[in-house]
């Protein structure tokens, strides 16, 4: 598939993103706060464009490229589930600066803001820890099959050789150098990514041409799927779908978008966590979160164009030659096809920078847990800072290699997707979204909600989800046993045992300023700090509601306009327009206006 002039492009990329990393490594070793928070010293639009080549991770690409291809439009619903990203807009609105406000490293360090530093906090935060590092192995993973199945393609080896060496020169750059080399390397790689968008979509405009009606595949069966253009191309979700094999899944399509809504607001609720919820711990004031958020949503919208374009071409290819058995490999094959030589080097750099910047996020961020919240809290606490690099770079190598370990037993993308968002997402969710907005949940209430939701998911997706003879249910038990479980593990520890110290709880409360039922540390409170913060968090809930539908039309505009539905495109180009103006008024305009609290009170 590849000449040499394309084996040579690809071969600079990877040298120079190893080089940088190495040129890095002086600054990110002046201290863990600088290895992995940048000394929250880094400009928003960084940590905004780290944010977006993050977000385009190979894998992900992959599996939603897939999904427009094989159910149209309707994969952007099915991707609510996570490929949306539906959660920026929460972060964008509140949740950042709430995070910010912590100035913590780690969601784990967090716990000790929220439940205190005796024993009810060192639990929570040890739960946490462990829970973070599990869910980053189980990505890790993920992102490691994607990126071997796309570059094995190419290579002519097999996939797992292709991923050891994608994710080891990651591992390289990324343990020298750091917060710092993830954060100037996603940004030099998102600049690369946008080579690609316009190139496939450029490609896609010119040549793909969509027959009135076609057939596409479907995994897991060799039965094809036939779908009318207007059909596919309509940007209504209906209630139910019929589709064969592995997509069966969604077959109840009402009820499957709706638990994946209801996971999305947990999730966006909770705060997030990961790489994700570490750019807000890095942001120098809550103006900057907000910024870095509108900039990290509309860098990530022009990700639904192009997975429109890849998908348009694959089925071009199925109409002009043969139907592509494999959804998920439609990148190699549309690459291989209709990409002249040189420029297929470059493509290849471009998505191949997609999977390090998403690998090099999850290393470093993932690391931080094990050094911050295990080693310096409790095994080591007078760590030098030597010791703490030398720990951050050893706990990135691990992660990596029992993460790459897992990733042998998977074998399509979309099963282990679907697992890691909804079913363990939902199972650690409900802990994180608790912890925010009810005074009476403790650290015990966290731990204990946190682990019946990982067991549940994991034994879920181990023995309950093979048993069911009707695939349409599973995703349904995914996502509710995990959460009830969850839910029940978070009343059982939070009654059987006492609340938390009032002390801890107002100072939090001052710090953080959360609405929901806080009135029992609030009203002691001066009435003039009562009303300023009310009339924040009213302001913030009101451009919630905007924010959310405003996000969803931004990404559905790029689909409707590859696709060249023009009916579709003018509605949601009018609606965009009014959100956008909604959405200055109660929120862009307020960016700058912080609540302020003198120290005395806090």
């Amino acid at each position: 598939m590849l000449q040499l002039v394309d084996y040579l492009i690809i071969a600079v990329y990877l040298i120079s993103i190893v080089i940088f990393g190495l040129y890095l490594e002086r600054k990110a070793s002046a201290g863990i706060d600088s290895y992995f928070l940048g000394n929250r010293n880094m400009p928003w639009w960084v940590l905004g464009a780290s944010g977006m080549a993050s977000n385009t991770d190979l894998a992900g690409t992959m599996v939603i490229s897939a999904l427009v291809y094989a159910v149209g439009a309707r994969g952007f619903f099915i991707e609510i589930r996570g490929g949306v990203v539906l959660i920026m807009a929460i972060l964008m609105i509140f949740m950042g600066k709430w995070n910010r406000r912590a100035q913590v490293m780690t969601l784990a360090e967090w716990m000790r803001l929220r439940f205190g530093e005796g024993r009810e906090g060192n639990t929570a935060r040890i739960i946490s820890a462990i829970a973070n590092l599990m869910f980053a192995v189980g990505a890790m993973s993920y992102f490691t099959v994607a990126g071997g199945k796309f570059l094995g393609q190419f290579l002519g080896i097999s996939d797992e050789f292709a991923s050891i060496g994608l994710v080891t020169l990651a591992l390289v750059y990324t343990a020298a150098s750091g917060f710092y080399g993830v954060v100037w390397t996603d940004v030099f790689q998102g600049g690369l990514i946008f080579v690609a968008i316009i190139y496939v979509c450029g490609l896609a405009l010119q040549i793909a041409t969509i027959p009135e009606t076609f057939a596409v595949s479907i995994p897991g069966t060799e039965q094809l799927k036939e779908w009318s253009f207007a059909e596919w191309s309509s940007i209504s979700p209906s209630l139910t779908v019929d589709l064969p094999g592995e997509y069966s899944v969604f077959n109840l399509f009402g009820g499957v978008i709706f638990f994946y809504v209801l996971k999305v607001f947990m999730e966006g609720f909770g705060g997030g966590g990961g790489y994700m919820v570490q750019r807000y711990f890095a942001a120098k004031s809550d103006r900057e979160a907000g910024l870095l958020s509108l900039f990290w949503i509309v860098l990530l919208s022009f990700r639904w164009p192009l997975v429109t374009a890849f998908a348009m071409l694959g089925i071009h290819y199925g109409a002009t030659k043969s139907v592509i058995s494999d959804p998920e490999l439609i990148l190699p094959t549309v690459i291989a096809e209709y990409v002249p030589v040189g420029v297929k080097g470059l493509l290849i750099a471009c998505f191949l920078a997609a999977a390090m910047s998403t690998f090099d996020s999850i290393i470093n961020s993932s690391a931080a847990y094990w050094v911050k919240d295990i080693y310096q809290a409790y095994l080591k606490p007078q760590a030098t800072n030597q010791q703490l690099l030398v720990q951050s770079r050893l706990a990135s190598v691990v992660i990596v290699v029992v993460g790459m370990l897992f990733s042998y037993q998977i074998k399509n993308i979309n099963e282990i997707w679907g697992w890691l968002t909804l079913g363990l997402g939902a199972g650690l969710s409900i802990p994180l979204v608790l912890r925010w907005y009810w005074w009476r949940f403790n650290g015990y209430g966290f731990a204990l909600g946190t682990v019946a939701g990982m067991l549940a998911a994991i034994l879920s997706k181990a023995l309950i989800i093979p048993s069911l003879n009707q695939p349409q249910y599973q995703e349904y038990a995914l996502f509710l046993i995990p959460s009830i479980s969850s839910f029940i593990g978070c009343i059982i520890g939070t009654f059987f045992t006492e609340p938390t110290d009032l002390q801890i709880l107002d100072n939090f409360y001052k710090v953080t300023r959360p609405f929901g039922f806080w009135e029992v540390v609030r009203k002691n409170l001066p009435a003039n700090i009562q009303q300023k913060i009310k009339n924040e968090n009213r302001r913030d809930i009101l451009s919630t509601f905007i924010a959310i539908p405003w996000q969803l039309t931004l990404f559905m505009i790029g689909i409707t306009f590859m696709m060249k539905r023009w009916d579709n495109f003018g509605i949601l180009l009018a609606l965009l327009i009014v959100l956008s103006i909604a959405l200055y008024f109660t929120w862009f305009k307020y960016l700058s206006k912080e609540v302020t609290i003198s120290k005395d009170l806090l």
